[in-house]
């Protein structure tokens, strides 16, 4: 189990840089104003590949339930927090900015994080 949140940790992590390298450059040529928001989901994405790298070096060592969990926690709330922050700046770079039900989803994702960081 820990080489599959090494290697979800891995590809989330150069998948954060590929992200942060369009959002500095090409969003911010289409659609300057939606750069904070993107960079806020690149960001976290990059802070948890990285924790989903530490769990799994620490679930070799201390293969706990907790610990699982704590994974899963990391990996749901990327897709939903950075996720859901992908897709708002998309929606705002064309002009359908819509807040309603993409929005919501977002602390949803950063409370997956909290519980995450409280089973590790």
């Amino acid at each position: 189990m820990h080489k599959l949140y090494l290697t979800i940790g891995s590809a989330l992590a150069g998948i954060g840089v590929i992200l942060g390298a369009f959002g500095a450059h090409k969003l911010k040529e289409i659609a300057p104003d939606s750069v904070p928001t993107f960079q806020t989901g690149v960001q976290y994405q990059m802070y948890h590949a990285l924790a989903l790298i530490l769990v799994g070096i620490l679930f070799e060592k201390f293969p706990v339930k907790s610990m699982n969990w704590a994974g899963i926690c990391f990996f749901v709330g990327v897709l939903l927090f950075s996720g859901s922050l992908y897709v708002l700046s998309a929606l705002k770079a064309t002009g359908k900015v819509g807040l309603g039900g993409i929005g919501i989803i977002t602390p949803i994702g950063g409370l997956f994080f909290i519980v995450g960081w409280g089973l590790l």
